[in-house]
């Protein structure tokens, strides 16, 4: 997990604060695809996961 900066990363960052700006869009549809998004999230335990489907309303992997 440490090597992965998907929780650090700035465009993420911009997604929490201002999720409708553009940048905070881009986010969210490019980690639908993002292989270091994908390796981060997997290898999140199952309650973190959970709680990042719920924010994020993401329901891949």
């Amino acid at each position: 997990m440490s090597t992965y900066k998907c929780q650090s990363c700035p465009l993420r960052a911009k997604y929490d604060s201002k999720p409708n700006s553009f940048l905070g869009k881009f986010w969210r549809f490019h980690i639908n695809f993002c292989p270091g998004w994908r390796g981060y999230f997997t290898s999140l335990p199952a309650a973190e996961k959970q709680a990042l489907r719920n924010k994020y309303n993401f329901m891949k992997y």
